[in-house]
């Protein structure tokens, strides 16, 4: 799935990737929340991967620039992405998003009644994404197996592989 000319980007836990130009967006997620957005008038296209929910900071981020923790949550990473948007002139209804991600593979199904680290990742782009007024157009959430998903920046695309328990051992490691 190579296509000369276009840049291949792995997303590290905890990062965003935003981008005017073609570039292919892979991450690999567990309990992580993958969100997307994508502008199809300018092309341009934003993917986070969150770590946790909410940032426990004493001040909350509010989308500054000099705020280097802030993208490892999904709420500050959501908003900074839609920031990045508004501040182009992309109105909300514009912006296609997708979210991916938060599984509890290691749990064995016995946690049905526990917020584990997943869920509450779903539950909150979720509930950002709703105050924001965003909609959301396609969701792959939860479960118990993890995914790859390779993001195009350019047409929004999104490809999505659920991962074998064979595979998982790959997604303990999470790179810096």
């Amino acid at each position: 799935m190579t296509n000369p000319g276009l840049s291949q980007i792995y997303l590290k836990p905890g990062n965003i990737y935003i981008s005017e130009t073609p570039a292919l967006i892979s991450t690999l997620l567990g309990s992580c929340v993958a969100v997307t957005m994508f502008s199809a008038r300018y092309k341009a296209g934003a993917i986070c991967h969150g770590l946790l929910p909410t940032c426990k900071g004493i001040k909350p981020c509010e989308c500054e620039v000099f705020c280097r923790e802030g993208i490892r949550y999904v709420d500050c990473s959501i908003s900074r992405m839609l920031a990045w948007f508004m501040h182009r002139g992309i109105s909300r209804g514009e912006i296609d998003v997708k979210i991916f991600g938060g599984s509890d593979m290691f749990s064995g199904g016995e946690t049905m009644s526990k917020m584990t680290v997943g869920r509450q990742n779903i539950v909150k782009a979720f509930q950002v994404i709703e105050e924001e007024k965003l909609h959301i157009n396609v969701s792959d959430v939860g479960g118990t197996k993890g995914r790859k998903i390779l993001f195009f920046t350019h047409t929004g695309e999104v490809l999505l592989k659920r991962l074998r328990k064979s595979d998982n051992e790959m997604l303990e490691v999470h790179p810096e």
